[in-house]
């Protein structure tokens, strides 16, 4: 089997499995044992080193050389041991990066609850795939909640782990989610963990920089085939996709936002504390289940998008 072949083949058996299978609860996942990676080097780094920058980085560096190399060596043991044991050890480590199917399922938990009129169902299912409080959240409040969780998760979850996939393979794409895992777990700009974060929250922005422009991108180019405004898409990408404290976060909701003719940002509680967030796109359309569909149409749409872009090239630019 060529490069490109084996390339495509990865890629395609990854997607497969992920939008038919999802996330299975009774299947270990490679995210867990990072998160108790993680939990691990910070106790025994913060008693060894004093510098809080300082084992920042070394647990940065440790955590993604960890994960990034035992996914290696799985994927070179399998393959020592037949060609296609390593081609399907690659393809399950590449599905567990994947979270289509995870995000869309999770998401509608809170859109069923809504649609049934619970809200406190609503408000638990929503703290399960966000950062801000929701205990107090109105029904548009949660509304917005879940369209933005899933138009930034699009990036994060979806075509950014998928982007490193097709680049690195299952390594590269593990070294990313790890990455990704250190961000949700010590990226804080709080008292324990600004400057124990700061390394991961700042290499985090990197490796998704290109990743979250391509997803807005991508969203333009889907928005029309998804029912949605693809004009409305890019005008919103370009006015307003760094509203947003992240330098990464606004352009996927900023696409998803001008796709939809919804308003998002606004004002949120984390921890007990308000912060006000300026608001992305225009308010011409309700938030609500059309608007969520139309998230996640868009979701799919982008995945599709890369995934077809892909082929092409390994299929056509490739070729000799």
């Amino acid at each position: 089997m060529t490069g490109p072949d084996r390339v495509a083949l990865l890629v395609l058996a990854a997607l497969v499995l992920d939008w038919l299978l999802g996330d299975p609860r009774w299947l270990p996942h490679p995210v867990v044992a990072v998160g108790r990676l993680v939990t691990a080097l910070e106790r025994q780094l913060r008693r060894l080193v004093t510098n809080e920058r300082a084992a920042g980085v070394i647990l940065l560096v440790l955590t993604v050389g960890i994960t990034g190399g035992t996914a290696w060596l799985l994927v070179l043991g399998a393959g020592l041991v037949h060609p296609v044991a390593g081609f399907a050890v690659e393809a399950l480590l590449g599905w567990t990066c994947l979270a289509a199917r995870s995000l869309h399922g999770e998401s509608k938990l809170v859109a069923d609850a809504l649609a049934a009129g619970d809200l406190a169902e609503a408000r638990f299912f929503l703290s399960r795939i966000v950062g801000r409080d929701t205990a107090e959240l109105t029904e548009p409040e949660i509304w917005r909640g879940v369209v933005e969780t899933v138009a930034e998760n699009t990036s994060d979850g979806v075509i950014a782990p998928l982007f490193w996939f097709m680049i690195g393979g299952a390594p590269l794409a593990l070294a990313y989610k790890a990455v990704n895992t250190l961000d949700s777990m010590v990226g804080y700009k709080n008292e324990r963990y600004l400057h124990f974060g700061w390394a991961s929250a700042r290499f985090d922005d990197l490796v998704n920089l290109l990743p979250a422009r391509i997803t807005g991108l991508l969203m333009v180019l889907s928005a029309p085939l998804a029912g949605l405004s693809g004009p409305g898409a890019w005008r919103i990408m370009r006015r307003d996709g760094r509203n947003h404290s992240s330098p990464n976060a606004g352009i996927p909701e900023a696409a998803a936002a001008g796709a939809l003719g919804v308003r998002l940002g606004g004002m949120n509680v984390y921890f007990g504390r308000p912060v006000a967030k300026p608001t992305i796109g225009d308010p011409l359309n309700p938030l609500d289940r059309t608007a969520w569909r139309g998230a996640v149409r868009l979701m799919y749409g982008s995945e599709i998008l890369l995934t077809g872009f892909m082929l092409c090239y390994l299929f056509v630019l490739e070729r000799p």
